[in-house]
């Protein structure tokens, strides 16, 4: 199956080298498995690999403590020097954004995660960030290999068949989104409509209503 395919299945179901080396140590990516019993609190960190980026500013953060602890948040994997599908995913993210009106950088954060740290920079994805006019609330994350390795086969991007999902320009156009604090979570493809996808963020808070979908035509 090739991202198109898996696109249009999933559409009808509902800093430097320098910089990199000098990331903190990610301890918690060694952890082995410990079967206790933890809180929420606990259970909620532990869901998420807390490795060290570096954001397209040049700051340091934390994946779990940093970027998504109490937030509502949308994450998705591109990488600078995709000619396909990445431009056409950060276009129509920008559209999500601002769906999101004032709540875009106040209470709802978008993460965008390279899949080719080795080449992709903090200023190389500054100047991407650049090019498409994002605005604040919007991070573009590099890092090293190894860390967004992990993270993004514990985020869920990634395909069964080992082949196909070691091909970057295969790889899987979606976009996580949720609430943290709530552990409520969700997919849906990048290049959907960018209202529908705002609505389904919407839908995940308290109270929240079902977006209605818009009647068949035929």
């Amino acid at each position: 199956m090739n991202k198109r395919d898996f696109i249009k299945k999933i559409t009808g179901a509902s800093l430097g080298i320098a910089a990199l080396n000098a990331l903190p140590s990610n301890s918690t990516a060694a952890d082995g498995f410990h079967p206790v019993r933890m809180n929420r609190d606990e259970r909620r960190k532990k869901s998420f690999p807390n490795v060290p980026l570096i954001t397209h500013e040049g700051e340091v953060v934390r994946f779990y403590d940093d970027l998504i602890k109490n937030k509502t948040v949308l994450i998705n994997f591109m990488y600078a020097r995709c000619g396909d599908i990445c431009p056409g995913m950060t276009a129509n993210l920008k559209r999500v954004q601002k769906a999101f009106g004032d709540r875009a950088g106040r209470d709802i954060f978008m993460y965008s995660i390279t899949l080719e740290p080795e080449h992709d920079t903090p200023s190389v994805l500054k100047a991407y960030a650049e090019l498409f006019r994002v605005k604040p609330g919007w991070k573009f994350l590099t890092g090293r290999k190894n860390d967004i390795e992990l993270l993004r086969r514990q985020l869920g991007f990634f395909f069964s068949d080992p082949v196909l999902d070691q091909d970057k320009t295969q790889h899987i156009g979606v976009v996580k989104y949720g609430i943290e604090p709530l552990e409520r979570w969700g997919t849906c493809p990048a290049l959907g409509n960018p209202k529908y996808i705002a609505e389904y963020v919407y839908w995940m808070e308290p109270n929240g209503q079902r977006p209605k979908q818009p009647e068949m035509i035929g």
